[in-house]
């Protein structure tokens, strides 16, 4: 019957290709929910798989190792969050206070609403692994770009240019490392603080840089 042919075509409708997808996405959910919570030292992969519900062979089958699907996760929370980031910023557009608001509500409130996402973004890839850590450096090197995107071009000299990189990397990993204090407690400010504050930053930023001969 359609739904139970042989291994490798169509079950309940989907392709071994969709199956695996599903799989995946599965792996991808519980290393959120483990790695986000007691922490990715902690959490094996047999741990990952008993909560996913499924197999070591089907872990196996999407990821190398532990470490794999850190980044995997990793990449996953990165491109939602850069994606819902740059479409706020650009729906706000041509005021750029308003893209530089916008872009910092959806991007807070993205790690500040989830304490998984939180731990996991700005904590446990820290230090994780070599690898880890060129991606995570890659990470704010792109946001700092999707800032300097929206405050510029900026005329002037390649100086100006180059002002304006130090400047919107020196503002992103501000911000990093404020939500890293407050996910771990050390500020007790509420998001919409958090939201103003670094709105604040951003624009008095701007204003400094686009001042400049």
């Amino acid at each position: 019957m359609a739904g139970t042919q042989t291994a490798g075509r169509r079950y309940g409708g989907r392709d071994a290709a969709q199956r695996q997808q599903e799989r995946r996405a599965r792996l991808i959910q519980a290393g959120l929910d483990l790695f986000g919570t007691a922490g990715y030292a902690s959490v094996s992969v047999k741990q990952v798989c008993s909560h996913a519900g499924l197999t070591e062979r089907y872990f196996y089958e999407s990821f190398r190792d532990r470490e794999d699907l850190l980044a995997g996760v990793y990449n996953e929370l990165v491109a939602t969050i850069t994606a819902d980031t740059a479409q706020a910023a650009a729906a706000a557009a041509p005021d750029v206070d308003a893209q530089l608001r916008a872009g910092l509500e959806v991007f807070i409130r993205a790690l500040a609403g989830d304490a998984r996402t939180a731990r996991l973004v700005l904590i446990e890839v820290v230090g994780a692994s070599p690898r880890l850590e060129v991606r995570r450096r890659e990470v704010l090197h792109e946001f700092a770009a999707m800032v300097a995107a929206v405050v510029g071009p900026l005329p002037g000299t390649e100086a100006s240019s180059r002002r304006l990189t130090m400047t919107t990397m020196s503002l992103v990993g501000g911000v990093n490392e404020l939500l890293v204090d407050w996910t771990l407690g050390h500020q007790n400010a509420t998001v919409e603080e958090l939201i103003d504050l670094c709105h604040t930053l951003f624009t008095a930023a701007y204003r400094a840089v686009s001042d400049q001969p």
